[in-house]
């Protein structure tokens, strides 16, 4: 949900990437869960502000600098439990990373590496014969079928 970038002063503050929708949302959540992307740790925040557009924060215990240029590139993660249910035909980014992607001639393309935003739309990274980057919108994604896996989009295999 997240990423640790560099201390924001001396007092053991990092400024916080976001990978949310709405920059804030990591705060509604008290416990997050710091890791390198394979193991995570439980950790609270002591405190944690919206600076104009950034995300700041500091763990508890963390006080100094040093401490903070330490958490420097670590995941944030909360549990799914935690997290509120996809409204209808919504979607949490990580519940499509894996799903094979076909068109609607039948043929597959790949399976949804990553995605990411480009501040007009979010896009699919399909990695298959060749990595293909589809637009997340109604236009081209026109069926995610997650009992079978799968997402239908209208996107050619030589696009």
């Amino acid at each position: 949900m997240g990423q640790f970038a560099a201390p924001y002063g001396v007092l053991g503050y990092n400024r916080i990437r976001t990978f949310t929708e709405s920059p804030d949302a990591l705060m509604q959540f008290r416990r997050w869960w710091v890791g390198d992307g394979t193991s995570f740790e439980p950790h609270e925040w002591a405190d944690v502000q919206m600076k104009g557009t950034m995300l700041t924060a500091r763990l508890k215990g963390v006080e100094h600098r040093e401490a903070a240029q330490a958490l420097a590139g670590r995941e944030i993660a909360v549990l799914r439990e935690e997290l509120p249910d996809a409204g209808p035909d919504e979607y949490y980014w990580a519940d499509l990373v894996g799903l094979e992607v076909v068109n609607l001639a039948g043929e597959v393309l790949g399976k949804v590496e990553r995605l990411f935003t480009n501040g007009a739309n979010d896009i699919l990274v399909v990695a298959g014969d060749t990595e293909r980057l589809i637009p997340c919108v109604d236009a081209y994604v026109r069926e995610v079928d997650m009992a079978a896996g799968r997402l239908l989009v209208d996107w050619g295999k030589d696009y």
